[in-house]
């Protein structure tokens, strides 16, 4: 993972569990889950084998409203995402990192802000794990 534009965690708890724990804690740290991509079951269905992945996009709309009406080039950012994959035997819990939007977007002002939805996606994934 390049650790300049994702945030990852490693666990031995099973996959499963880290996902059903991400979609629980999500809403509990005031984020609605949006979707649950399974990365997996979509590629099978064209003929091509991975190993389990599953994308989770999550959005509090306080924060999602407040970064639009500084830029709303945010939009083609949004919503925030989980990646929860398996390799060597571990769990992998990946967050693209929202205050990589802030560098991107220079001058938008939003720093803080990016910086503290990334805190709080982070504590939720350190629960999860």
């Amino acid at each position: 993972m390049n650790k300049e534009i994702g945030y990852e965690l490693t666990t031995p708890k099973p996959f499963d569990t880290v996902v059903a724990n991400l979609e629980k804690l999500a809403p509990e740290g005031q984020f609605r889950v949006l979707h649950v991509h399974d990365v997996k079951a979509t590629l099978a269905e064209k003929g091509f084998e991975r190993g389990p992945l599953k994308i989770i996009e999550v959005c509090n709309s306080a924060f999602a409203h407040q970064a639009l009406q500084k830029s709303i080039d945010v939009a083609l950012f949004m919503p925030c995402k989980f990646s929860v994959y398996t390799e060597g035997g571990k769990t992998h819990v990946c967050l693209g990192r929202p205050s990589i939007i802030s560098q991107m977007l220079p001058g938008s002002g939003l720093e803080q802000l990016a910086a503290d939805v990334e805190e709080r996606l982070k504590k939720i994934m350190h629960q999860a794990v």
